[in-house]
């Protein structure tokens, strides 16, 4: 369980003896003639690793809905990974990269924490090879080319009033939410409306995680919608219609390979895109994910926030496009969260509340029964803390008695794989029982709207789903388009199940409101917007930005 003895994160990465990598590479059978080194501790791996033949067998670790209580869940996956090798398996882990909004912001960074991360933390927390900068140039590569073609003649006849297409940045800034460009005479091209969106939110992102090889990788870029003509047609204009799909391609030739680095203890670990699981679909790379699977003979991989949403777009989307086969899944849980999702506050969390926690246990059950109905059998991650009382601990492996819940505590963050080995064993239990076969939980070629409606009844439990007529449009534009037989990303709030963040534990008697829906040709699928989620965060009133320091040698502090 959490001690108040352990040092922060940043104290802890910068303490560790690192591994070269060359040699956490030949731990997966590779030599050095196999990767490109970025410095000593880092490398590129080779895209022909995704094409060969699968050994390892895949598991997933999502979470209940997030609470400013926390969950871990980055930082169990990376414990599970380390406690799997300590009891004897050939574990890799894959995960997502940090995104500099968060890192600067206030969730912090994604490399785990405590004594289960992935490292140098430093470098993948801030700008680790260099392919959020060339997701960034290729995004905005084309939207440069967009404005150019208005200003140089629109041969195309895109109306400037219709371009969909937006500029990224990575970084949480509220003020280009929305904007106007092209100001200040002709010389400066055609004024128009635009708007931003950060780098996790982009679809060049979304294709890098989801393309297969450099040739996908260029055909889903030449299949970018960014607008459409004038007129009642609306005839869709792309990537490749600009003449943009290759340039782009040139400058994501480096960010399309994986990346390889280590955990704390020294285990393998591929970290490579990262999409948001709330805005996108919030899963690492396909080519990383099987490039764990040809080298491993278990993937630990993670899926952003809930089951609700990096799980089931991981299984509905990420597993359809790429015929993954998930055998285990692990729903990280704090007895806090719990707590707070039972109603109790934030300030009394620490307190033992066993009310709160029977009535935060649907939220719980609601999480277990997402996993399941996939066809994924599913074990509980719970977390300890010192505050977790006797009484809490019984009601919670009471609860998952009843309901035929596996359960494994954790103390990863205290103790490393250490206080994952009860957690690893469990998943390796899961992964030799009989009797389950993976399955999405809606069939990619049925209506925009059914498709919405069944994730939305089956995996939110909402009674209904009501659609602005802004969305009723779209959809009917998107079917008529080429965009009907494709999966649906669902864009909505991490923190409940409904489109009210405000909404915790299991809702009951709701509706989704669905404001927008809009098409990813290029990622192969279509983003339903809920409520008000927006893709592009703003800074808190205290941001994590202001804390961090650098002293003159260059040593880094306030960085988590």
């Amino acid at each position: 369980m959490h001690t108040p003895s352990v040092p922060s994160d940043i104290e802890i990465a910068q303490q560790a003896r690192l591994r070269p990598i060359t040699d956490v590479a030949a731990d997966l059978g590779l030599t050095a003639d196999d990767i490109d080194p970025y410095g000593r501790y880092m490398a590129k791996l080779p895209l022909e690793l995704a094409q060969r033949p699968a050994r390892g067998r895949l598991v997933l670790v999502t979470a209940i809905s997030p609470t400013p209580a926390g969950e871990g869940k980055s930082t169990v996956s990376v414990g599970l990974a380390q406690a799997l090798r300590r009891i004897g398996t050939n574990a890799v882990l894959a995960l997502r990269e940090p995104s500099l909004g968060p890192v600067f912001g206030v969730k912090g960074g994604a490399a785990g924490g405590g004594y289960s991360q992935v490292l140098p933390m430093e470098e993948i927390n801030l700008h680790f090879t260099g392919d959020f900068h060339a997701i960034a140039s290729a995004h905005n590569l084309l939207s440069a080319l967009i404005d150019n073609h208005l200003t140089q003649g629109n041969a195309l006849g895109l109306d400037a009033r219709r371009i969909t297409w937006p500029r990224t940045i990575d970084m949480n800034d509220r003020a280009l939410r929305d904007a106007v460009i092209g100001l200040g005479g002709a010389a400066n091209g055609v004024p128009r409306e635009a708007r931003w969106v950060i780098v996790p939110a982009s679809e060049v992102m979304a294709i890098v995680a989801l393309a297969s090889d450099y040739a996908d990788l260029q055909a889903r870029l030449a299949r970018i919608v960014v607008g459409t003509t004038a007129g009642t047609s609306r005839t869709p204009v792309t990537a490749g219609d600009l003449g943009a799909d290759q340039a782009m391609s040139i400058l994501l030739k480096h960010a399309m390979r994986p990346n390889l680095v280590q955990t704390l203890e020294g285990g393998p670990a591929i970290v490579h895109a990262g999409p948001f699981g709330n805005i996108a679909h919030g899963c690492n790379s396909l080519v990383a994910t099987r490039s764990a699977l040809a080298l491993g003979d278990v993937v630990v991989t993670e899926a952003g926030f809930g089951s609700d949403l990096g799980a089931e777009k991981f299984f509905d989307i990420v597993c359809r496009t790429g015929d993954l086969n998930p055998e285990a899944a692990v729903l990280v849980a704090t007895i806090r969260s719990l707590k707070m999702q039972g109603g109790a506050p934030k300030s009394a969390l620490d307190v033992p509340d066993v009310d709160a926690l029977r009535r935060g246990l649907p939220h719980l059950d609601h999480h277990v029964h997402n996993v399941r109905q996939f066809g994924v059998p599913v074990v509980v991650a719970l977390n300890r803390r010192l505050s977790d009382s006797a009484d809490e601990i019984e009601t919670v492996l009471q609860w998952c008695a009843a309901h035929d819940v596996a359960v494994a505590f954790t103390d990863v963050w205290a103790r490393g794989g250490e206080g994952g080995e009860e957690l690893a064993r469990a998943v390796l239990a899961l992964l030799d029982a009989p009797g389950h076969e993976f399955r999405p939980v809606y069939d990619h070629t049925h209506p925009i709207r059914e498709k919405i409606e069944t994730i939305a009844r089956k995996v939110y439990g909402a009674d209904g789903v009501d659609f602005s007529p802004t969305a009723e449009r779209n959809m009917t534009w998107l079917e008529a388009n080429g965009m009907a037989d494709t999966p649906v990303c669902m864009a909505k709030t991490q923190y409940s199940l409904t489109d009210d963040p405000a909404r915790l534990g299991k809702p009951t008697g709701f509706r989704l409101l669905v404001s927008d829906v809009s098409g990813s040709a290029g990622a192969g699928f279509v983003v339903a917007r809920c409520g008000d989620i927006m893709t592009m965060p703003g800074l808190s009133p205290s941001p994590a930005a202001v804390r961090m320091t650098m002293d003159t040698e260059g040593r880094v502090s306030g960085l988590s």
